[in-house]
């Protein structure tokens, strides 16, 4: 699996980077991390390679997916958003703004903690997601 720290050379073990792909995912790793749907991702793509269509973004996504670069998060009826981020997290999505941010479990605190689990359970992979509304500054004071 690629780490999201090592991402500066962007290359993906066992995957041929073409020049679409390597675009696609320099744009997901090195800007804002901000869960971007795949036309975000034309949009940011465009900026180096103009000529690139949706149809060649969903491409480069779909293996980007498969080749567990990056994961694909779905939100209700939502269009799918794309996260670099392969460390175990969830994701909270503010509803005021519509943003997407990345929430992580306190350190040395386990699903089972916080969750009545059936006995002998494995958990082998979770999606959590939150929803609700960010405080914002002009609230606060």
């Amino acid at each position: 699996m690629h780490s999201p720290d090592s991402h500066t050379h962007l290359e993906i073990p066992g995957l041929r980077m073409t020049k679409q792909r390597k675009e696609v995912y320099r744009v997901l790793v090195d800007g804002p991390q901000d869960h971007p749907t795949a036309a975000q991702i034309l949009e940011r793509v465009k900026c180096n390679q103009p000529g690139t269509s949706l149809a060649t973004v969903y491409n480069c996504l779909e293996v980007l997916v498969e080749h567990n670069a990056i994961k694909q998060v779905n939100f209700d009826r939502e269009s799918s958003r794309y996260c670099p981020n392969l460390r175990e997290h969830g994701h909270f999505h503010d509803t005021n703004s519509g943003q997407i941010h990345d929430i992580t479990f306190k350190p040395g605190i386990q699903l089972a903690d916080i969750l009545e689990l059936p006995p002998g359970t494995s958990i082998e992979e979770y999606e959590i997601t939150l929803r609700g509304k960010l405080k914002t500054s002009e609230q606060s004071s």
